[in-house]
């Protein structure tokens, strides 16, 4: 029995790990001739502290057209049309996990394996954790590139 996918969803934030997942992504996509959603998730919990709520919407409007630049920078290079970029405002595990899915009927989330420390993973947790654990469509944690081979920084 085989799987196969029609819409992927890929968040990327930037890390190393979500862009060996987007090209994981492509490569599945491209095998099974399905759709891409890239998404990037502006964690507006993050703002609210960073800027004690004083901040007007000028700042929000600047951290999503650089959202937008990274994710068109992503696609600079693709050779796949069957694709879309989308930015979202929110907490990013439950935008992931549950709502972006939701929205654009995604079957399949392929997402990076957390780039965090542990100190990290203990003071605010893991994204990926929180989505392979609760999200409710298939999720694949990438963590090696098309090759099936870990990056040379984690070997």
């Amino acid at each position: 029995m085989s799987q196969e996918y029609e819409n992927i969803l890929v968040p990327v934030d930037g890390s190393k790990e979500a862009e060996l997942a987007f090209q994981k992504a492509l490569a599945t996509a491209k095998r099974n001739d399905a759709h891409i959603d890239v998404l990037n998730v502006i964690d507006t919990r993050a703002m609210a502290y960073n800027f004690a709520g004083m901040s007007n919407g000028s700042i929000a409007y600047q951290l999503v057209e650089k959202a937008k630049d990274y994710l068109d920078g992503l696609l600079d290079n693709v050779d796949f049309e069957n694709i879309d970029i989308h930015v979202r405002l929110g907490n990013p595990k439950t935008v992931i996990a549950f709502d972006f899915p939701r929205d654009h009927h995604n079957d399949l989330i392929m997402i990076g394996a957390s780039g965090l420390s542990r100190m990290q993973r203990a003071m605010i947790g893991s994204v990926t954790s929180f989505v392979n654990r609760n999200a409710h469509v298939d999720v694949l944690v990438v963590r090696t590139n098309e090759d099936n081979q870990l990056p040379k920084d984690k070997k």
